[in-house]
């Protein structure tokens, strides 16, 4: 069980890190509200270690030992990590799920660029599916269909924030979009990340990854209906909220560079609503079969380890992560033999 100080820490720093989600949270079940929470205050510490620390690399790495630490068993002495643990042992949580996300963040410390969308598929399917995945364990749904769509969920999500925050992540030398679409507008990549104003190409990108977030957002919603009654308002409110920032980008002409999308109070109070109403539509309206399309071929992988009956402490490593981080700890030794 997660200790009741544990949850209120939690639910504090989702409150002022991810107001999304801490709308859509709202409308859970106590039963997944809670270790839901739980999970997003993990996944967000991950994060911003990753994204703010000075040594990306070495953060990737602590953040492998603590995983390590809370699957034996032994989390360190803090509210996320006991929560995490908590979480682990009550809900046979797959190793496989958060340590995609663990690569997805070792990607991002060692600047990884993506040739394709399907490349950034790839990158979204670790550090957005991954958490959709681990959502379906919490709400102890394991069937392989309702799986694909959650992912299909996390993709759109992750390709929305890639829309909305192409400019900024440009400043800070950062790069999500396709590099095939750069070259084939006849870019280089130095032209586009030197920007202040987008032109007609930049805006057709961020157009058309708001396009097949949007295709996304459809065929992950056959999915809902496969959750827990209680918890179908919450994961429509999810998808509206999120849907509702690619919206905004496209009010703002797909100008991410001198315009970050915003949604106000009001508007997730509506969707908050529509959400309500989808998801008491979904007890009496038949399930569309898109449900039963197949996974997309970046987040299979994550499908087959959530689907597992038992498969929470018994997988370890795959050879990719092992990959991935053995290079990253090269990098800081490296690092920190240079500066002695």
């Amino acid at each position: 069980m997660i200790r009741p100080d544990d949850i209120e820490h939690c639910r504090n720093v989702i409150r002022t890190g991810s107001l999304s989600f801490h709308t859509a949270s709202k409308l859970l079940p106590a039963s997944v509200r809670d270790p839901a929470l739980a999970l997003y205050a993990f996944c967000r510490l991950a994060d911003d270690e990753v994204d703010e620390g000075d040594n990306k690399a070495r953060a990737v790495l602590s953040l492998r030992d603590r995983l390590d630490d809370a699957y034996a068993g032994r989390p360190r002495n803090a509210p996320e990590d006991r929560a995490f643990a908590a979480i682990i042992e009550e809900f046979d949580m797959p190793r496989a799920l958060p340590e995609a996300l663990l690569e997805g963040l070792a990607w991002d410390a060692s600047e990884r660029r993506y040739d394709t969308l399907s490349g950034v598929k790839d990158y979204s399917a670790r550090v957005a599916s991954a958490v959709g995945a681990m959502m379906c364990v919490l709400m102890r749904v394991r069937d392989a269909d309702a799986l694909a769509r959650a992912c299909d969920l996390g993709v759109a999500m992750q390709l929305t924030n890639i829309a909305r925050d192409v400019g900024e992540d440009a400043r800070a030398g950062r790069l999500y979009l396709p590099l095939e679409w750069i070259e084939d507008a006849g870019m280089s990549v130095e032209a586009f990340m030197a920007q202040e104003i987008p032109g007609a190409e930049t805006r057709r990108m961020v157009s058309r990854l708001l396009a097949e977030a949007r295709r996304l957002y459809i065929r992950s919603e056959a999915g809902i209906g496969s959750l827990p009654l209680q918890a179908r308002a919450g994961i429509f409110a999810a998808r509206y909220v999120y849907a509702g920032i690619g919206k905004e980008v496209r009010r703002n002409g797909h100008d991410s560079f001198t315009h970050r999308a915003h949604t106000s109070k009001m508007q997730k109070l509506g969707w908050v609503a529509k959400a309500g109403l989808r998801a008491a539509g979904s007890v009496v309206l038949p399930q569309s079969p898109v449900i039963y399309a197949a996974p997309l071929p970046e987040v299979t992988f994550l499908v087959n380890a959530a689907s597992s009956e038992r498969s929470g402490t018994s997988q370890g490593r795959t050879a990719a992560l092992l990959g991935v981080l053995s290079d990253l700890d090269a990098r800081t030794q490296s690092s920190h033999i240079a500066a002695e």
